[in-house]
């Protein structure tokens, strides 16, 4: 078998990461162990220059997955869950001041009892008019009831402000794009990997190609597009329903050019390991 390497992850924990390189003010709101792992999260979050007044600590483990790289650097991944500190996670007493825009995602949104939590939360952004952002990046071995998540993900879909899923896990939803549009989300984004990514609103739909790149493995891709989408959005003072169903053709193009070219960098290294601002240009 061939030797373990740890390295820091998770959807969300990717995206601030990914969101604080680019040059955006973020702060990440999780609870993390106290373990030796807690301990290599919570520090890679501050050399990041991620704000993590908002982190809640416990003692239980750290979730660990263990990733299988395929041959095209496509990644397979075995989840260690039970009785971790991050799915114990409360939605924070007081709303946090400032926040122009809220990132949800991966399996926080599928283990309980956090993920009701985050629903709360994400659920309290939206009738305070945040921006809120969500990336189910669906992981099926953690779902045991398929037919409920997917009830439980369209009752989400009104608090939704971007909406963005691989081609994988739209399968897997069985959705449409033009299906979730209706229900809330003023965009949605499609990744298609090296193929590029699509944005379809309720003016049409806008498609780029995906940027050529010698693939180490696909770990973080689709959290670096997140952050992509997110700080690209806000450079365009873009962070609300109306001014992101508002944006033309060529605002979109520009947009998903930027994370398509953010991703194909964290897809040339191993690891999720996200661009800096200074490796991209501009947004």
């Amino acid at each position: 078998m061939p030797a373990l390497a740890p390295r820091l992850g998770g959807g969300p924990y990717n995206t601030a990461i990914a969101l604080s390189r680019l040059g955006s003010a973020t702060a990440f709101c999780s609870r993390i162990s106290s373990d030796a792992f807690g301990e290599a999260l919570l520090a890679g979050l501050r050399a990041a220059g991620v704000d993590v007044t908002h982190v809640q600590r416990g003692a239980e483990p750290t979730t660990l997955a263990v990733a299988s790289i395929g041959a095209d650097g496509s990644a397979g991944y075995s989840f260690y869950v039970d009785g971790t500190a991050d799915r114990l996670f409360a939605a924070p007493s007081r709303f946090p001041d400032g926040v122009r825009a809220m990132s949800f995602g991966t399996c926080s949104l599928a283990l309980e009892p956090g993920a009701t939590a985050y629903e709360e939360l994400m659920r309290d952004a939206a009738e305070r008019g945040v921006c809120t952002a969500l990336d189910p990046n669906i992981r099926s071995g953690l779902i045991p009831d398929a037919d409920a998540y997917r009830a439980r993900f369209k009752s989400w879909l009104p608090s939704v402000t971007l909406l963005k899923v691989s081609e994988e896990d739209a399968r897997w939803l069985g959705g449409t794009p033009r299906e979730w549009l209706a229900s809330g989300p003023a965009a949605v984004v499609v990744t298609r990997g090296g193929d590029g990514l699509s944005v379809f609103t309720r003016d049409g739909e806008v498609s780029v190609p995906g940027v050529a790149v010698d693939v180490v493995d696909t770990i973080g891709a689709g959290d670096t597009v997140n952050a992509a989408l997110l700080h690209a959005l806000g450079t365009r003072d873009a962070l609300s329903a109306d001014a992101v169903a508002g944006l033309g053709a060529d605002d979109w193009e520009a947009v998903l050019r930027f994370a398509a070219r953010a991703a194909a960098l964290t897809c040339s290294r191993a690891g999720a390991e996200p661009p800096y601002a200074r490796e991209l240009g501009e947004a």
